[in-house]
Parts: C-alpha cells; sequence; structure tokens
C-alpha cells in the first residue's frame, strides 16, 4: 500500500512530499485514513535534529485522528470506519511487567510514533499497531482531540497518579500542554496556581480554570507564594530558576517535569532534603492512561485550544509552531 506523506530529508528542511510502502498487513496492524494531525513541539525537534540522530527522511506527527480503513485478523475492539487517535507510542512488547501494570510507555521494546524508523500523521493514512489506537469519544470535536493525544495524555497522567482532589497545583507554563493541565487539575478538584512570566497570560489562564496567578518574573510575587503548593507540573522547555521555584513547594512536595528540555537541573541538593521535596518526569502514560483521559475529557468538556490549517500548508504550520506563533496547538487537516 502506498501512503502519500510530508516527509523531512534533512535537519530544518522544508517539508516535501514523499511517497513510501507501507507494507503488509500485519494481524495486529489497522490502516488508517488522516482526517486531522496536531503539529507539537516534540515534531519540530526531531524535523530540526535537536536530539541528534533523527532518521531522515522523517514523517513527524503523532496526533493523530482518522478512521479505520483495513484491520488486521487479530484486531476486534475496533471496527471500519470508527474514529480512532494514535499518540506518541505506537507499539510495545504487552508481556514485560511495565506493559502489564499499564506503563507501556516505559517497556524496553516500546516503538514511538515518529523516529525510529516508523512513520507518523504527516500524511493522508498510516499504518499502525491497533493496540495502540484508541477510540474517540462521539463529544470530542476531531481539531479539539488531536492535541489531547500527546499533550493531553503528557499533563492528565501525572496528574492522575500523584495528586488528589483538594490538593493545590501550580502549572508553570501557559502554552500548548500548560492550558490543558489547568483545565485537567480544575476539573480534578485542585487548587491551580498558574505560574507565567507574563501578566498577559492571567485573564485566559483564569478563564481556564486557574484560581491564581503568580508572575515568576516578580520577585514580591515569588515571595508572597513560598510554600503554597503541594505540586508543581513544568511545562516549559527553557532554563529555569531552580531554587526560586522550589521555594513555591510546600513540605513533601513535588515537583514534576513533563516539558522535554535537555536543561540540567542546578540547584543545591539541601533545597531536596531540608523540605523532603521531590523531583520527577513524566514520560506520558499507558494505553489504560490514554482511555481514561479522553472519556474525562469528553465528560468534563475539556478542550484544546486549536489553529486548523490544511495539510498542504504544513511548511507554513510548521515554521508557525517553531517560532512559537501558535495560541496554543496547530492542528492539520486534510
Amino acid at each position: 500500500m502506498k501512503i502519500h506523506s510530508y516527509a523531512a530529508n534533512s535537519a530544518k528542511a522544508e517539508l516535501e512530499p514523499f511517497t513510501y510502502d507501507a507494507g503488509e498487513l500485519k494481524p495486529d496492524d489497522i490502516i488508517i485514513d488522516i482526517t486531522h494531525c496536531g503539529i507539537c513541539y516534540s515534531d519540530v525537534a526531531f524535523i530540526d535534529d535537536h536530539f541528534g540522530g533523527t532518521p531522515f527522511p522523517l514523517v513527524a506527527g503523532h496526533e493523530v485522528v482518522g478512521t479505520v480503513r483495513a484491520m488486521g485478523v487479530n484486531v476486534d475492539h475496533l471496527s471500519i470506519g470508527q474514529r480512532v487517535g494514535v499518540g506518541p507510542q505506537c507499539g510495545s512488547c504487552l508481556n514485560c511487567e511495565y506493559c502489564a501494570g499499564g506503563k507501556e510507555i516505559l517497556c524496553g521494546e516500546k516503538q514511538i510514533t515518529i523516529g525510529g524508523g516508523n512513520r507518523g500523521g504527516f500524511a493522508d493514512a498510516m499504518k499502525v499497531d491497533g493496540n495502540f489506537a484508541f477510540p474517540i469519544p462521539e463529544k470530542l470535536e476531531s481539531a479539539n482531540a488531536a492535541p489531547l493525544l500527546c499533550a493531553g495524555l503528557t499533563t492528565y497522567s501525572p496528574l492522575a497518579l500523584h495528586c488528589k482532589p483538594g490538593m493545590r497545583i501550580g502549572v508553570i507554563g501557559i502554552g500548548g500542554l500548560g492550558h490543558l493541565a489547568i483545565q485537567f487539575a480544575n476539573k480534578m478538584g485542585m487548587e491551580v496556581t498558574a505560574l507565567s512570566t507574563s501578566n498577559s497570560k492571567e485573564e485566559e489562564a483564569r478563564a481556564l480554570g486557574a484560581h491564581h496567578f503568580v508572575n515568576t518574573n516578580d520577585a514580591s510575587a515569588m515571595a508572597n507564594a513560598a510554600s503554597s503548593v503541594d505540586f508543581i507540573l513544568s511545562t516549559v522547555y527553557v532554563e529555569l530558576d531552580w531554587p526560586s521555584y522550589m521555594s513555591l513547594l510546600r513540605p513533601d512536595g513535588r515537583f514534576c517535569i513533563v516539558g522535554a528540555s535537555m536543561n540540567t537541573i542546578n540547584m543545591p541538593a539541601a533545597l531536596l532534603t531540608l523540605s523532603q521535596h521531590h523531583i520527577s518526569g513524566g514520560a506520558a502514560g499507558g494505553r489504560a492512561d490514554m482511555l481514561k483521559m479522553l472519556k474525562f475529557a469528553e465528560t468534563h468538556e475539556i478542550k484544546a485550544q486549536t489553529e486548523v490549517m490544511p495539510m498542504s500548508q504544513i511548511s507554513e504550520a510548521i515554521d508557525k509552531v517553531r517560532n512559537n506563533k501558535v495560541r496554543y496547538r496547530m492542528v492539520l487537516e486534510a
């Protein structure tokens, strides 16, 4: 089967039409006719080879929504014509201790949707392991649902894992990830503080569900917010003033990183030991988390704020994401 896509042939190159053969349909595989695909900043990072080792030509795109065209003989949880989504993970062994525990993202044999020889959603179709395709709830519109498959899962999972109703939550960054994190935390029954370097984000952050707003460039505001939150979710990619942000945590508080930053954590160890603070990372979630997140989003009307552009304008759309000109998520439409 021939699939028509858009690929980067080298680092930072403009995407060009690229046709490839998807190969045979294996027993667990499905073919999806793509209708929408979000552009995540990590797509741009792979295209620009920020991490090194990007396998070119690269067909990126890992927030995929479409309809099932064909299914392998083992696929019995989906149906032809059903609307489904695929996120950043497209495979795992399904047999190890992590897979058995619903943590497929930690599997040593996990497959990511872009890179590693896999082809993503900047295309008219894709072949994928049906175990990693998820029904999209009826009330979620495709353009709003696409970013939930990565940005939504990435922010929902650590909140569901570490937090409880009534806890005080800080969200660093009111962007593609942060605007969803605020919505999830609010609907989970948490008291939410938006942490941003720009006062221009305050009104919107409160509209999304933030109860409090702190300008992190304002030393007085940061001092007043000291020891005020139980959990901080960092959704940004920039260097942080670690001592300043850690001062916001209450004793036994946790700082969780989901923004895929390559920056160094730089602070005295005593900032952790004296108040028993914790630092952890969030690596999206497993298949069960994805289903729970999508249902939660439908029930509580959580939506990604999106700008939609035709797939044919993909290079322009990529540049807008690359230059931080989108508020908050870019979605391509076939």
